[in-house]
């Protein structure tokens, strides 16, 4: 019974249904070739393989013509399969049918896309909240949510709606939604998102926006509109194919008023059925999503492949593109003579062994990572927003911002707050270490930009004309970050509609953009732009689903192997065209000299296909990559040539 339920599911998926019906056309195809049935069937079986392959190419024709005449290939292989029906030539006319059915295959499973982006989004918001009644905490359905509700959080769980903390403190990631790299700390009056989520303490949120009105809910808004905004590309066959029917329908008119014969017409238009033209793009699509995806390059669509080789802008993300999307540790500075690197760093790791904060456990990893021991703090304190308190062998171990050591008599001399502010200047958090009474030293932190991303961005500028960073970061860790890497245009504090902005704003010059992110807050921006790529590793699926590109690794060096594909791609097809058309001019000047007739120039033209087929699969071992540059600029004197907010 289980067997029989898949099955009746496997043929009701419509491309399955059509692959089966175009392996039963091309049998009785072959059975027609082969004379099998010779004189056990009243008619040539390969009228089956024409009513079977035919009829949807002859109804489709049909529909295009008559609501808005419009020419496209099947308008001409539509002609051919009636007259060579009327004269007889059956086997030329399955043979016809079969092909093209074959590409309509080929292409249509190349341009299927994931839709599951908004399910996704969707998937984020918590089923239920748990709110504070005049009987206590009770747990409800997130739609029974109301404006003003007291709603309480614990450490781990998403927040449920927007809304403002009445109670406690915490550390909230809400990169889904500002893309922020690291996580914010919030009390009392601070505002919150849904589907951020709640790290450390237990907080009462008092909801502002349910429903249709949070933030998440805009995001999907936002998706599904971007997605709707997109305009469908033309298929190369279909723009040659405008121009190929009437010069057939042409030849063939003049070629009759010649010679009166209607063998040599019905073989021209033959000769003229754009069978490789319908296998060129496909093959090499197919064969290009191939060679891409063996790279780590999952690329969902035909159209998303073609599209790469026009962009001419590329818009990034910052936080999990071009920079790790951790806090890291990036300098030890000591203050005094007597303290080392070492020594601060193995004091600061026993302050916040126990922390949760990221911040804290990114210290922690730097010391491990140095083989370094730290004790455990016989006592242990955060203070929010500011930092770690911590009792270590009886010392008191302060690590934190200006405001806990103020808060706790240290005053910082003119050389340390110049200092600070250099490195604050730079993009990076300053945390203070203080023993006793004494700052100690320095530690700073960052998301560090990955390894290869500045030989990237000097390739990429050689390839398209302007490199874009949107991020939600301030405006001096998003110019520290351009700097580092290379990108003179910034823009700062985005959330996802500035972002869509930004990009609609490109598209409205008529410019080729594609954006390159990872998180929830870029999938509006992947959606609107001509080509969205997201990062696989590190990204959120809802980003990676809203793309059309998906790179499987956190390796933006991937971009320019993607963009050289591309381009070697269109360059297959162009091939795939171009010489089949030669192929069937040739043929046509035989067949108007009645040197050929119909099944000879089926086969004639159907060699065109052969090529088309072995000049696709050389994209299959094609290495796509870019040679590095000899020598890269200097890239952190750059001056960014334009900042916004």
């Amino acid at each position: 019974m289980r067997d029989l339920t898949s099955f009746k599911d496997f043929i009701g998926n419509s491309e399955n249904r059509t692959i089966i019906l175009t392996i039963i056309s091309a049998i009785f195809l072959l059975i027609s070739w082969l004379g099998l049935l010779k004189g056990i069937l009243p008619f040539d079986p390969a009228l089956i393989s024409i009513v079977i392959s035919g009829t949807p190419i002859l109804l489709e024709a049909a529909k295009g013509l008559i609501t808005s005449f419009d020419l496209k290939a099947n308008v001409l292989v539509s002609i051919a399969l009636i007259a060579s029906v009327v004269i007889g030539e059956y086997f030329a006319a399955g043979e016809i049918a079969v092909i093209m059915m074959i590409g309509e295959i080929l292409e249509d499973h190349t341009v299927r896309k994931a839709q599951e982006s908004v399910k996704k989004l969707i998937q984020l918001a918590p089923p239920v909240a748990r709110i504070r009644t005049t009987d206590g905490e009770k747990e409800i359905s997130i739609q029974e949510v109301k404006t003003n509700d007291i709603i309480l959080v614990k450490p781990g769980e998403s927040i449920p709606v927007d809304g403002v903390i009445v109670k406690g403190h915490t550390s909230i990631n809400q990169s889904i939604i500002t893309g922020e790299s690291m996580p914010v700390d919030k009390t009392v009056s601070d505002e919150v998102f849904v589907g951020t989520l709640n790290q450390l303490g237990v907080v009462e949120v008092k909801a502002t926006k349910v429903g249709e009105d949070t933030s998440l809910a805009k995001l999907i808004r936002l998706v599904k509109e971007a997605e709707n905004k997109k305009a469908p590309v033309v298929r190369i066959t279909d723009r040659v194919a405008t121009i190929i029917v009437p010069m057939a329908i042409l030849a063939s008119i003049v070629t009759y008023f010649l010679t009166y014969d209607i063998i040599r017409v019905v073989t021209i238009l033959v000769v003229f059925c754009p069978c490789a033209l319908v296998l060129a793009t496909p093959t090499a699509i197919m064969a290009g999503i191939g060679n891409a995806s063996r790279k780590g390059i999952l690329i969902k669509s035909g159209e998303a492949l073609e599209k790469v080789g026009q962009i001419d802008t590329i818009a990034f993300d910052k936080t999990g593109t071009i920079t790790k999307g951790k806090p890291e540790v990036i300098d030890v500075i000591p203050l005094t003579q007597e303290h080392g690197e070492e020594e601060i760093l193995r004091w600061a790791a026993a302050a916040e062994k126990f922390s949760e904060h990221p911040i804290g456990k990114a210290i922690y990893t730097k010391a491990r990572e140095r083989s370094l021991d730290a004790d455990d703090p016989h006592e242990f304190k955060i203070e929010l927003g500011q930092g770690v308190m911590a009792l270590i062998n009886n010392k008191r171990v302060l690590v934190g911002n200006q405001k806990l050591i103020k808060r706790n008599g240290i005053e910082l001399t003119q050389e340390q707050s110049s200092l600070i502010r250099s490195h604050e200047n730079q993009g990076k958090t300053v945390l203070m270490v203080a023993r006793e009474n004494s700052i100690i030293g320095l530690l700073t932190i960052a998301d560090k930009v990955k390894d290869n991303v500045p030989e990237t961005i000097h390739q990429l500028k050689g390839m398209v004309g302007e490199i874009l960073l949107l991020t939600g970061d301030n405006k001096d860790t998003a110019g520290s970050i351009a700097r580092q890497v290379g990108i003179d245009e910034v823009y700062y504090e985005q959330l996802p509609n500035d972002k869509v902005k930004v990009i609609e704003g490109q598209l409205k010059d008529n410019k080729k953009v594609a954006m390159v992110g990872d998180g929830i807050n870029d999938a509006p921006a992947l959606a609107i732009s001509h080509v969205g790529v997201s990062m696989g590793a590190l990204g959120a699926d809802v980003a990676i689903e809203t793309a059309d590109i998906a790179l499987m690794s956190d390796d933006i060096g991937k971009i320019p192997e993607l963009i050289n594909l591309s381009g070697k791609v269109l360059g297959t097809i162009n091939v795939n065209i171009v010489v089949p058309i030669l192929i069937n001019c040739t043929a046509i000047l035989l067949a108007a000299f009645g040197i050929i007739g119909p099944v000879a120039g089926a086969l004639i033209h159907n060699a065109g296909s052969v090529l088309v087929v072995a000049n696709s699969s050389r994209l299959i071992t094609y290495n796509g990559k870019s040679k590095p540059s000899k020598k890269v600029r200097d890239l952190h004197v750059q001056p960014l040539s334009k900042v916004r907010r």
